[in-house]
């Protein structure tokens, strides 16, 4: 057993590591889609702006249409095939964009790499197997630190690149990274997840989804997330006319949150690690809380050093967020349905994107920008609430469960 433990923790840095490089790829041309898109010419500023929004929006959609799918397919024929066949898939993708050189075809090669994708999903399944049940809100954990990792080392790196070389080659650089990625995946990590045959037979016996529940963390999920990517749209203008900072500062601002992520996930895994799904909630739910508290700070201080703060500590509490949610996720399930709800809860994840996206650019359109942290902070606050509702339909399903136990004890 010692020997397996021993291997399952390999297996589980290897992943780390090909997570982290294979993300930072993706994020390496993130920044420089408008400046690309206008470089091509023949686009008027409103044309620009829907290509732009496209060029963001398209993948998140086609992905959270496509990403459950490939969930389960991943449960019939294993999750090592699905993350090969997404790393291959993004690197033909981005080599097919640093060959483009038309607007269209540029949209297009966005949608189909949005549908067949699906990484981040398929390693949380592969990774599932490599532990037990009430441990997965660690594993989330680690790779939620593995893609803030890399989105931040990411765009560094690209915008060198790009200042070097151009789009085209920071898009071919991405290609050859996801490449290695997908050999590494090959070469390093086994057909199947170590022990996930005996935690499946032992310790996850076969059950049928309290599916209130898992409806009610798929919720959860789309509102933080839209929570998370609603300032996406106006950060830049709120720092720059409410706080009147340069651009270096508004980086270091937006930076913090990713910062306050990173130090913070590996204290909130081993925190819920073991705790029982109702116990995790309820200390979520204050988690939820205080994230709307913060945004009213972000919304009423125009003191710099607070507003940083304030930055760093909302990514502490983003860190018990979505992978504590993924986490309580996987507990919903047996061993050999981990990518169909990892799929479902990425989807969700990708909705929420889209709507807080969305729900950032009618803000920036409707409110004044002062007011603008506002909106987010009652997000939060209806996530908590809904939290509650959530516990709730837990606790039922919990009861349920023992019931049934008690009446079947065989």
């Amino acid at each position: 057993m010692a020997s397996s433990a021993t291997g399952s923790r390999t297996v589980l840095r290897w992943l780390f590591l090909i997570q982290l490089v294979s993300m930072g790829a993706m994020e390496m041309s993130a920044p420089f889609w408008p400046l690309h898109l206008r470089a091509l010419g023949g686009l008027s500023p409103q044309a620009l702006a829907w290509a732009s929004a496209m060029a963001y929006a398209g993948p998140l959609a086609m992905a959270m249409c496509f990403t459950p799918w490939w969930g389960r397919l991943g449960d019939r024929t294993g999750h090592k095939p699905m993350l090969l066949r997404a790393l291959l898939a993004l690197a033909v993708t981005q080599l097919w964009i640093g060959m483009a050189d038309d607007i269209v075809t540029l949209l297009a090669v966005r949608l189909v790499q949005g549908a067949l994708a699906g990484f981040i999903a398929a390693a949380q399944a592969y990774g599932a197997g490599l532990v037990v049940g009430d441990k997965r809100g660690s594993l989330m954990a680690r790779l939620q630190v593995a893609t803030a990792v890399g989105s931040m080392a990411g765009p560094l790196a690209g915008g060198w690149l790009f200042d070097t070389l151009g789009f085209r080659f920071v898009n071919i650089v991405a290609a050859a990274v996801c490449l290695a990625c997908a050999i590494t995946a090959w070469l390093a990590l086994p057909a199947t997840a170590p022990l996930s045959r005996a935690h499946s037979s032992s310790t996850e016996p076969k059950k049928p989804f309290a599916l209130g529940a898992v409806y009610g963390l798929l919720l959860g999920i789309a509102l933080v997330q839209t929570g998370k990517m609603m300032p996406q749209a106006f950060f830049g203008l709120f720092v720059e006319q409410v706080l009147h900072t340069p651009g270096w500062v508004t980086g270091l601002c937006y930076g913090a949150t990713a910062f306050g992520l990173c130090i913070a996930a590996p204290f909130w895994g081993r925190r819920f690690d073991g705790q029982p799904s109702a116990t995790v909630l309820s200390q979520v739910q204050w988690v939820c809380w205080a994230c709307a508290a913060i945004a009213l700070v972000q919304a009423t201080s125009h003191n710099l050093y607070l507003f940083i703060l304030a930055r760093v500590l909302w990514g502490v509490c983003l860190a018990a967020l979505l992978p504590v949610f993924y986490g309580l996720l996987s507990r919903q399930a047996d061993g050999q349905q981990q990518g169909r709800v990892l799929g479902a809860g990425n989807s969700a994840a990708k909705a929420g994107a889209l709507l807080g996206a969305g729900g950032g650019g009618l803000i920036l359109a409707w409110i004044p920008i002062q007011y603008a942290f506002w909106p987010v902070a009652l997000v939060y606050a209806i996530a908590a609430i809904g939290l509650r509702f959530i516990r709730t339909e837990e606790s039922a399903a919990t009861r349920a469960q023992r019931g049934a136990s008690a009446i079947n004890p065989g």
